[in-house]
């Protein structure tokens, strides 16, 4: 879970939600999967993990940012079509997908990859063993429960509260907002999502821009009644000391410098949520 840095991905946010597309001097060329790309094939040039394509890390599922649940169904997504798009600017052909489990990813303990895009909120403790990129999105902490259960800003400390061990939301829970009951954790959001449906929590408190993706395809069953925030940010992450982090920086910035971001949030985060973010209540801890 968001600084220019953040202020970047808060106006890419922002965009995405209104439906606001910034006008480019760049237009779409070919295509990787689904995606659309933008800008000057092979304007940014390095060696990759892998010869002839991107490497991407992620923890699925990721519905809105990667839109499948295996990397062999996925073709688009805001994350997956950024991928695309900083591949297409260094010249490559093609994205990999790994996906891998979140403790080992935010541990550092994965190898050979160029970046991992899987809405990871930037925080000192995790530049120990991983490098980030510039702040790409915004994200604060959202509240889901199943429709109907009335949750507010008072109630919730009473609430069974669960979250995704060695997230920021964790952190958040435990040490911001301190319920009466120790949160539940959870090993991944779905696990997460699957005892709030049955009963197992109350709450289940992740990434506002998850928990709406969530909300969005439930059919009605759970709806973000609130959020916190937060003041985080998203950014890749790199091996450590990885010798390609300055050039995929400068690819990253002139795809939010360019409009590429914003018009990748505005067709796959607004249409995956269904729901305008700055339209859900903040609570205070």
């Amino acid at each position: 879970m968001v600084n220019i840095g953040r202020h970047v991905g808060a106006v890419a946010f922002a965009a995405a939600v209104l439906g606001a597309f910034a006008t480019s001097d760049t237009r779409a060329a070919d295509m990787i999967g689904n995606c659309e790309l933008y800008g000057q094939k092979g304007q940014f040039s390095m060696t990759p993990a892998v010869a002839g394509q991107l490497t991407v890390e992620v923890n699925l599922p990721a519905p809105g940012f990667w839109n499948g649940d295996t990397p062999e169904t996925i073709k688009d997504g805001f994350e997956y079509c950024m991928a695309a798009n900083i591949a297409h600017r260094l010249g490559l052909e093609k994205v990999g997908v790994v996906n891998v489990a979140w403790d080992a990813l935010v541990a550092g303990q994965t190898r050979n990859y160029d970046l991992a895009l899987s809405q990871a909120s930037i925080t000192d403790e995790r530049k120990k063993v991983v490098d980030f990129s510039v702040p790409y999105f915004s994200s604060d902490a959202g509240v889901l429960v199943k429709k109907g259960n009335k949750v507010d800003q008072e109630s919730i400390k009473s609430k069974r509260i669960g979250v995704q061990q060695a997230t920021t939301g964790a952190t958040f829970v435990e040490a911001k907002l301190k319920p009466e009951t120790p949160p539940k954790v959870f090993p991944d959001t779905p696990s997460m999502f699957t005892a709030l449906m049955a009963n197992q929590v109350d709450v289940a408190m992740t990434d506002t821009a998850i928990v709406l993706s969530q909300a969005a395809e439930s059919n009605g069953k759970v709806e973000v009644v609130g959020q916190y925030s937060t003041g985080e940010s998203y950014g890749g992450i790199y091996p450590k000391g990885s010798p390609n982090a300055a050039t995929l920086d400068k690819v990253i910035q002139s795809l939010i410098d360019d409009g590429t971001i914003k018009k990748l949030a505005g067709k796959y985060l607004a249409e995956a949520w269904g729901a305008d973010p700055t339209a859900v209540p903040y609570f205070q801890p």
